[in-house]
């Protein structure tokens, strides 16, 4: 498939910007899945494609948490199986919906997203006692797992929500171990759309390198500030990209709901 310069070099930007963002609150995948669909990317392929950029920032945010001391391997090692697990079965399950199906339904749950990150309210950042066990927890990691593998936008940020609400981490301490476990699940969802064949490789691989750096960045941003003052952007920015969706004539929501 191929892109204007102009349109390539946009995604990529969007890359970045979606690097820092998920990094210090997750939900990166709101700027990059609408911006790939707007661009004319076929919704699996966008999904698919979203998930190797996502991956590689991923994993380079989680080697920052972790060499700064903010991972517990050990803790969550269950609960990141679990989400691969999940997110395995939800790449899977993608696949074989119809593609006009998801074009139409994109939209209306990133807009559903857009208002969590709206309406949510703030975390805290001090650790506290944890309100689940490790088998409570990797349940309800496993089923996230299931949404990122799916879908996949705001997994981090649902996951740390997760971490601080029923883990009991304060929010530097989940976002970190957060990326652990959203590792676990970017994995286990590519392969699974690699052995679908939807990865344009040309185009991730060049949002991957600009998710990195955004990654980094963020990932720095996060440890010294947390994560304050990303969602009044990621809001914004979500809602703007799922309007131009919802502007294109040819999106098939619009045959569900003629006028």
């Amino acid at each position: 498939m191929e892109f204007a310069a102009e349109t390539f070099a946009l995604l990529v930007a969007i890359a970045f910007l979606a690097g820092t963002i998920d990094a210090m609150a997750g939900g990166g995948g709101l700027l990059t899945i609408p911006a790939l669909m707007a661009a004319g990317v076929p919704p699996v392929s966008a999904l698919a494609t979203n998930k190797l950029q996502s991956t590689i920032g991923t994993a380079s945010a989680f080697l920052t948490f972790w060499r700064r001391g903010h991972v517990d391997l050990r803790r969550f090692a269950f609960p990141a199986a679990g989400a691969f697990a999940g997110s395995v079965l939800g790449a899977t399950a993608v696949q074989h919906v119809r593609s006009d199906f998801l074009a139409a339904f994109v939209p209306v749950l990133l807009i559903a997203m857009g208002l969590h990150f709206l309406l949510a309210p703030p975390m805290s950042s001090v650790d506290r006692h944890a309100r689940v066990g490790a088998p409570g927890l990797t349940l309800i990691v496993t089923a996230l797992g299931f949404y990122d593998g799916f879908f996949g936008p705001g997994t981090g940020s649902f996951l740390t929500l997760t971490l601080v609400a029923l883990g009991g981490l304060g929010l530097v301490r989940a976002i970190g171990n957060a990326k652990f476990l959203n590792l676990a699940t970017n994995v286990a969802g590519l392969l699974a759309m690699i052995a679908g064949g939807h990865v344009l490789w040309l185009l991730g691989a060049s949002m991957a390198a600009a998710n990195v750096m955004g990654n980094q960045l963020g990932a720095r941003l996060a440890i010294r500030f947390g994560g304050r003052g990303v969602r009044p952007l990621l809001v914004v920015m979500s809602f703007a990209l799922t309007v131009k969706l919802l502007a294109d004539p040819a999106n098939p929501l619009w045959t569900v709901f003629p006028g």
